[in-house]
């Protein structure tokens, strides 16, 4: 990774974004909700970002139709967070949606390179005793550790939306 860019997040016509990869773990909501939290309190909005990742056993027109229907997952998530996060009081907090294809942890890195109005990266921590969870600790260990871009907030799995409300 390159030396870090200066950060565009307060500078006129630009938002403080909060970026949340979007999953199928547990633990993804409670990451949204202290984004959302956060945001409500001191303004900016999500960036949810959600990875299609090669698979390298299918290839054309089969590659093709995974590609599709994992378009069609991330797109069912977005709207079950947007749903949750409604519940939960949040339905006035800007969300931005983005699906790329490519390795997680490369492609988190560009999304951050290439939009300088994200400000923090939010991660969820499983509340599993087999520890925190292959992307964080794969973002937070071994070579990107100390060199990551942006700051890393991690939310422990095991808070309640009123712990997350309160500390955010």
């Amino acid at each position: 990774m390159t030396t870090p860019q200066v950060r565009r997040s307060f500078e006129p016509g630009h938002h403080r974004k909060f970026l949340v990869i979007a999953d199928e773990s547990r633990e993804v909501e409670s990451a949204l909700l202290f984004a959302a939290s956060r945001i409500q309190r001191s303004g900016g909005q999500i960036k949810m970002l959600y990875v299609v990742e090669p698979d390298a056993q299918f290839w054309g027109g089969v590659r093709q139709v995974q590609v599709e229907e994992e378009i069609n997952k991330a797109k069912a998530l977005f709207r079950l967070f947007r749903r949750k996060l409604g519940v939960d009081g949040f339905d006035a907090v800007v969300i931005e949606e983005v699906i790329v294809e490519g390795m997680r942890d490369e492609m988190i890195k560009a999304e951050i390179e290439q939009d300088q109005d994200i400000a923090v990266l939010v991660l969820g921590a499983a509340a599993d005793a087999n520890g925190p969870g292959p992307l964080i600790a794969s973002l937070v260990a071994g070579a990107t550790a100390g060199k990551f871009p942006i700051p890393i907030t991690i939310v422990p799995g095991n808070l309640t939306i009123d712990s997350i409300k309160s500390l955010a």
